[in-house]
């Protein structure tokens, strides 16, 4: 493999560097750096970024190809500067079995677009009812270490202690998605003025909240990791502070969609804005973002949920809940959270890739930008602004809620341990 000089680029936003690859690793940072033999990517301007690690991404393989498949969900987030994704256990067979994890691991391995890991199921076809395989999940080739029933709730209460119990001999992580069964049967939106307006049903913040309450308490009784996927209300928020000023072993991510959009874009009935959770009201969005800058949230994840057009063109009862995201969620924290001062490029960096890499266990990635680190790295025109257009998204899906939004960022280029996978915003 070539030598690669990344010429001028803003390290974490500071100031200009050379970076120089050599091979799959990172051989020198610094300035004025020697580009005999090396090919030259001119980056005066852009802000160089370690590689974006995604906890939550619906990749559908096994089962659902006409959504995504591993190759094009992998396009998808080399597009989007991942160069590593986890892969979610809600596919078909449910990914709750050695064989399923390791299947998907090795079409990840197979294609290189970005490292897949494979999260395993909590329970058998995600029925919540028997714990699954998680021992055979963490020993097997694909090395699970988190586990989730995404989609739906690990609702009982016996069960989830069992699983952090389980998790907790191998340091593994429960991931789950909060929200009382019972408190949102028959829900199609956000619990508020706009439902009442509309005449949907509404999905009230408590059905998330209680959740996360119960989860920190048993996390805490057992002494195991719990980790919640897309938290999404302002007393979502506080019981996560709370419990990480108790010691409480809780993270938590928030998704680009819901730091951004609200459900007064539900009055449009376009289930483009139909998601699980809900799209929830602007004081949440804003009791969101501060919580990431001040690391109440430790990440963002996407939870890109590709459907096919009919899953989403539709009457809103009917239609699928979930957004792509890979391709726009670096934009969209740009937007947010740099471009509102509430957070640096090195905060970024630390919430899409140190800590997703930290909390997943995803060797090699999240690291350091320094000589001797690898070079999963993501280069970025922080500069650039332009309207959102799915029909050039390398993902199989178009169900974005950004067509035609003005955006501001985009990533130009992609390596994965060297490997350039994304060159002048083009896949290689």
């Amino acid at each position: 493999m070539s030598k690669i000089l990344i010429r001028g680029a803003k390290v974490l936003g500071g100031a200009p560097q050379d970076v120089l690859i050599d091979g799959e690793v990172v051989e020198a940072v610094g300035t004025g750096l020697s580009a005999e033999g090396a090919e030259v990517v001119e980056a005066a301007g852009k802000v160089l970024l370690p590689g974006l690690v995604d906890l939550h991404t619906h990749l559908r393989e096994p089962g659902r190809e006409d959504s995504e498949t591993v190759l094009t969900g992998t396009r998808a987030a080399a597009s989007g500067g991942y160069t590593a994704v986890f892969a979610m256990a809600n596919t078909f067979p449910v990914a709750d079995t050695a064989g399923v994890v390791e299947q998907v691991w090795r079409l990840g391995r197979e294609h290189g677009y970005c490292d897949v890991q494979p999260i395993g199921a909590v329970t058998v076809g995600l029925e919540g009812k028997k714990l699954a395989e998680l021992g055979a999940m963490h020993e097997s080739a694909a090395g699970v270490t988190v586990f989730s029933d995404d989609g739906k709730c690990v609702d009982d209460a016996v069960i989830m202690r069992r699983a952090l119990e389980y998790v907790k001999a191998f340091g593994g992580v429960v991931a789950q998605h909060a929200q009382e069964p019972r408190l949102t049967e028959g829900a199609q939106m956000n619990e508020g003025v706009v439902s009442a307006e509309l005449g949907l049903g509404g999905w009230p913040a408590v059905a998330e909240e209680s959740i996360i309450a119960r989860d920190v308490l048993l996390a805490d009784h057992v002494g195991s990791r719990v980790h919640i996927c897309h938290l999404s209300t302002a007393g979502s928020v506080e019981i996560v502070r709370w419990a990480k000023s108790r010691g409480i072993q809780v993270t938590a991510e928030v998704t680009p969609h819901h730091l951004l959009l609200t459900d007064e874009l539900v009055r449009t009935y376009d289930p483009v804005y139909k998601v699980n959770p809900p799209l929830r009201t602007e004081r949440d969005v804003l009791a969101l973002r501060e919580a990431l800058a001040d690391g109440t949230i430790d990440i963002v994840a996407t939870d890109h949920a590709p459907h096919p057009h009919e899953d989403k063109d539709c009457e809103w009862a009917a239609a699928a809940m979930g957004m792509v995201g890979l391709e726009t969620a670096l934009s969209v924290v740009q937007e947010t959270m740099v471009d509102t001062g509430l957070l640096d490029w090195a905060g970024v960096a630390d919430r899409m890739s140190v800590q997703p890499a930290r909390i997943g266990q995803a060797t090699g990635h999240g690291r350091p930008v320094s000589a001797g680190e690898p070079a999963n790295l993501t280069l970025v025109d922080t500069a650039y602004r332009g309207r959102v257009d799915p029909e050039g998204f390398a993902s199989r899906s178009r169900n974005t809620p950004y067509q035609g939004r003005e955006l501001p960022g985009r990533v130009t280029h992609t390596w994965l341990r060297g490997k350039a996978t994304l060159v002048d915003g083009k896949l290689t």
